[in-house]
């Protein structure tokens, strides 16, 4: 239970950066107000965590050379849906899409490798004091 707790965490708190940081990059990238900045990292969060698995099962199955893009799409996937729900969320041009699916996906990654120490660190100094 703990760790599906972290890992929801870890995709919330990342989605959120990677947003944050394409938000503050591009200015074709457009997120208006904190509410807004929350639901769309719900939103991105939720659906990279459904369809990464998804994406990784098909392209292990049918291109195995794209297994490094799943990420990629994924992370795509999620802005083109997260869009279509969200009006205080858009992307002006296709030159902003690519670079928001880069963006949004380099800090998500890295954040989503970065963040699990921390909240490992910090569960288990709780469980210890």
């Amino acid at each position: 239970m703990i760790r599906f707790l972290i890992n929801i965490a870890v995709y919330f708190a990342s989605a959120l950066i990677g947003i944050i940081a394409a938000d503050l990059i591009l200015s074709g990238f457009h997120v208006d107000g904190v509410i807004t900045y929350l639901v769309v990292a719900i939103i991105v969060g939720l659906l990279q965590a459904i369809l990464s698995p998804i994406f990784r099962r098909v392209a292990e199955r049918k291109a195995r050379a794209f297994m490094g893009g799943v990420g990629l799409v994924t992370t795509f996937v999620s802005l083109v849906l997260t869009s279509l729900f969200m009006s205080d969320f858009s992307m002006d041009g296709a030159i902003t899409w690519v670079l928001a699916t880069l963006v949004v996906w380099l800090f998500t990654a890295i954040a989503a490798f970065i963040l699990p120490f921390f909240l490992v660190r910090k569960a288990m100094s709780e469980r210890h004091a």
